[in-house]
């Protein structure tokens, strides 16, 4: 029988969080290229291993450590010639990862090439070990759990959307009341924002018909906005790759709302002064809110904190109060 490549070294370097070193079992059937599958089968019998799933063709390095060549899967043994080399029945390609590597990279690899088991290589061509099946299937069950936590709009931590959604009424009360609190003293700003323009609602009372539609169209772009970044947070986009298209989509928006708009109220209302008015408030407004609820939340999120708290009622005020002023300015320059 042809001679065996020596065992697998007993040390392992530092395991990494997410590494596909977690998942490695170094008790593995090895043998040489020129065994035959009969000589390999029987040295199977009575031998214990971590995994068997398949058998790992090496060679032997001038350090005595394994050097991997290919991969047998166990069906392909029992089912060959006795008489049939391990080197013409293995895999001479069969997917290989170095140690380190990220598990859901390993994973996908193992997949795609539709192998039972996944090597682990180093760089100076040891053989480390086999990732068999089952831990493989975990790896992807878990991976898949991560993928659909984070495109539900959880952070990029779905340990800590899970803690948020578990916590005590206290604790709820503790990371929301604040954020509210500022919401009210915004309201209350808002309302001595609208009594400074007193005068010119006296001049035109008409002009208090459109202030909830205008603050409500720019809180609801923005909301939109803020999902998608928040979405795109949780999933590792960064604000700066969506910034100029987003942007873009506000202007878009709120101009479409001001071509709807401008018709509707210069003939509902008889005036296209007013109509005007209304329409060049929501272009901007949206345009505004857009920007605002791009940047609170990854303020927030660079400064540690979850946006899912205080982006959305921050962010409400902030648009409220620029709505407003926005909208009374642009009708002392058109009408007054």
């Amino acid at each position: 029988m042809s001679t065996t490549p020596a065992p697998l070294p007993v040390q392992s370097p530092p395991l990494l969080p997410g590494s596909i070193d977690n998942h490695l079992v170094r008790e593995v059937p090895l043998c040489a290229p020129d065994t035959t599958a009969g000589e390999l089968s029987r040295s199977l019998l009575g031998a214990s291993f971590a995994s068997a799933s398949d058998v790992a063709v090496c060679t032997t390095n001038p350090d005595g450590t394994p050097r991997l060549v290919g991969l047998i899967p166990l069906t392909r043994v029992l089912a060959a010639d006795p008489g049939a080399r391990a080197g013409d029945l293995m895999d001479q390609d069969p997917p290989v990862v170095a140690p380190g590597d990220s598990q859901e990279r390993g994973a996908w690899k193992a997949a795609r090439h539709g192998e039972s088991s996944l090597a682990v290589v180093d760089a100076e061509g040891r053989f480390r070990g086999l990732v068999p099946p089952n831990r493989l299937l975990s790896v992807l069950l878990a991976e898949h759990d991560e993928d659909l936590a984070r495109l539900g709009g959880f952070l990029s931590s779905s340990e800590s959307a899970r803690h948020a959604m578990d916590e005590p009424v206290g604790a709820r009360l503790w990371h929301r009341l604040p954020w509210l609190l500022i919401g009210l003293v915004g309201s209350a700003l808002a309302a001595v924002l609208v009594k400074s323009f007193e005068a010119d609602l006296q001049a035109d009372v008409r002009l208090a018909f459109f202030i909830p539609g205008i603050v409500y169209m720019a809180d609801a772009v923005g909301t939109q906005t803020e999902a998608l970044v928040i979405r795109g947070l949780s999933v590792g986009v960064t604000v700066r790759r969506v910034v100029g298209i987003e942007s873009l989509t506000g202007l878009l928006i709120g101009l479409a709302m001001g071509l709807v708009a401008l018709p509707v109220v210069a003939l509902v209302m008889g005036s296209w002064a007013l109509g005007a008015t209304v329409a060049l408030a929501l272009l901007a407004a949206c345009a505004v809110a857009t920007v605002i609820a791009m940047t609170l939340p990854w303020a927030m999120s660079a400064a540690g904190r979850d946006p899912a708290f205080g982006s959305g009622p921050l962010a409400t005020v902030l648009q409220d109060l620029l709505s407003l002023v926005i909208y009374f300015a642009v009708a002392a320059a058109v009408m007054m």
